[in-house]
């Protein structure tokens, strides 16, 4: 019989009904109770009867009793009761506790007038009770040691489990490092993530930012409830400042194997904090090569850990490598926002060296520009394209005339009208503009905007004479900022236009110049509004400081 509603795993139950069946096989029965006397086993060999009471009632005394050893004799933790019966038991423990008792009952002591028997059970106890006084020890033992393995395979499969998880939470945070996303977002993705394997009542990232020109200590991202204003973000950081000072790798701080180091308030009862360190350059002489260190850009903190009584080594050991992946990402977006803009510099340096040539075509690489980019956002609002549409659109604006590049001066620079072969050879910009972006990989959806911004629906344009819709999307776009621009901009052999004149221009040109629903989109948009920008500079409305930002902002489109 086995009473499988109890706290003994299937392992240790099967050693006991193994061992019980070698109990049997001698002719004495075993039994096994659980923490509360209460039977769990009992294996009965057919030549004495027992008494389950009876053995409840020891097995009850054993447990009151917690002691692991035979209080009258400590070398054993056998305890024998010559009643009715002859019984042996022994309690069994995990960590100290006794968590059952396993019997022996080696029969009554007989009335029979069945002289047989009574020898054969007299001899049994007398010849037998010393081997299984021995086979209760070494149950015990077994026993103890089994439960024992058991413990450390849970702990072993807890710890691998958690590594488990504390290496996939850093791969996952490793797989999400893309430039395009924000720093915000990747923190408060870790935050969550570390939430999940980490119970905390409150965590939170704190970076340091720039803001009105001054570095400040910011809350970036956090999950839970968590206390966080600059008072106390400046004592977290003086503190775990303190501590790395002190050659530690972060700030653990509880009441619970003794005192707080430091003063908290009343809310805190278990902290922990560590850096987000980045990369500083730093030389003391003009001709010596720069050096790399580490410098304190943030830290993570959490509070009052849930589950266990305080935060440990491991725990801050996972804080730790969670936080330098945030530092490595926020790092690496500062390298790579100085790389974009970096690039876009170079960008409108070049197509402003282009514009610099003629003062009638000055800042026009900039204005197609914006004027693509608002086309091109109410082109997205009405059909439903992404931000990318946009951001390419913007930089083909900017890049439309860098085939300028290859046309000699005195054609581009020309004071008056041009004769039919420096048309022609003007006209060549385009294609001469593409030929330079091909080369580049990243710009391949660039290049048809470049290249196609002079072609017109009616076929007349050029360089190739595309007709209608053999003209991509971009191309047609360029081509009416390019014609608006141009439009109003004053020119060597004529006046520039008035919006309206240019607006008018633009609507007798649908369907031959221009494409249909992409000269009615901007039409019918608020070009009153973009016409005032423009004429501010681009600063009214749009913060001047954005406007500058946007160009480097859409070099991400092209390297994610």
């Amino acid at each position: 019989m086995v009473d499988t509603n109890n706290n003994l795993s299937a392992l240790q139950l099967q050693l006991l009904a193994t061992f019980g069946e070698k109990v049997n096989k001698l002719g004495a029965n075993f039994a096994v109770s659980d923490s509360n006397g209460e039977l769990l086993l009992l294996n009965n060999a057919g030549i004495v009867e027992t008494d389950s009471q009876l053995l409840t009632e020891i097995a009850q005394k054993i447990l009151k009793q917690n002691q692991l050893k035979n209080r009258n004799n400590p070398d054993t933790c056998v305890s024998q009761f010559d009643m009715d019966s002859c019984i042996l038991a022994a309690a069994l423990h995990i960590n100290e506790q006794n968590v059952a008792v396993a019997l022996i009952d080696l029969g009554q002591k007989q009335r029979s007038d069945d002289n047989n028997k009574n020898e054969q059970l007299n001899e049994m106890q007398q010849k037998y009770k010393p081997l299984f006084t021995q086979m209760l020890e070494f149950l015990e033992n077994s026993f103890t040691t089994l439960a024992k393995a058991e413990n450390q395979t849970e702990i072993a499969c807890h710890e691998l489990s958690q590594t488990y998880e504390e290496l996939t939470l850093l791969y996952k945070l490793s797989m999400s490092m893309k430039v395009t996303l924000t720093d915000s977002s990747f923190l408060q993705m870790a935050c969550d993530n570390l939430t999940e394997i980490i119970n905390v009542e409150g965590i939170a990232i704190i970076v340091e930012k720039t803001l009105n020109d001054e570095k400040q200590l910011v809350l970036a991202a956090g999950s839970g409830v968590i206390d966080i204003n600059d008072d106390i973000v400046a004592v977290i950081c003086d503190r775990l400042q303190n501590e790395l000072n002190s050659g530690k790798d972060a700030l653990i701080d509880s009441d619970i194997d003794s005192p707080f180091k430091y003063q908290w308030h009343e809310s805190i009862k278990s902290i922990v904090a560590v850096p987000l360190y980045g990369k500083e350059k730093s030389k003391t002489h003009p001709h010596e090569e720069a050096d790399s260190k580490n410098r304190l850009i943030g830290f993570m903190v959490a509070v009052n850990r849930v589950g266990k009584a305080d935060f440990d080594s491991p725990d801050a050991k996972l804080f730790g490598s969670i936080a330098n992946s945030c530092a490595v990402f926020i790092e690496n977006g500062r390298l790579f926002n100085e790389l974009k803009a970096l690039f876009i510099g170079s960008l409108k340096a070049l197509t402003s060296s282009i514009d610099a040539k003629d003062q009638y075509t000055r800042g026009h690489s900039e204005r197609v520009a914006f004027i693509s980019r608002w086309i091109a956002e109410r082109i997205a609002e009405k059909h439903g394209y992404d931000d990318d549409f946009v951001h390419k659109i913007y930089l083909a604006g900017l890049l439309h005339d860098i085939g300028k590049i290859g046309i000699a001066e005195d054609v581009l620079c020309k004071d008056g009208r041009l004769t039919s072969s420096e048309i022609d050879y003007m006209k060549m910009h385009p294609s001469i503009g593409a030929n330079i972006l091909k080369e580049i990989k990243q710009m391949s959806q660039i290049v048809p905007g470049v290249l196609y911004h002079h072609e017109r629906i009616d076929g007349k344009g050029y360089p190739n004479g595309l007709v209608g819709d053999q003209i991509p999307l971009i191309g047609k776009i360029i081509g009416l900022a390019d014609s608006f621009d141009a439009m109003t901009s004053k020119r060597t052999y004529r006046k520039a236009m008035t919006l309206e004149q240019a607006l008018k221009e633009i609507e007798n040109g649908l369907g031959k110049q221009f494409d249909e629903e992409i000269g009615r989109i901007f039409i019918e948009s608020d070009v009153h509004h973009l016409w005032d920008i423009m004429l501010n500079g681009f600063s009214q409305v749009y913060d001047i400081s954005r406007v500058a930002d946007y160009g480097a902002a859409t070099i991400g489109t092209l390297i994610k």
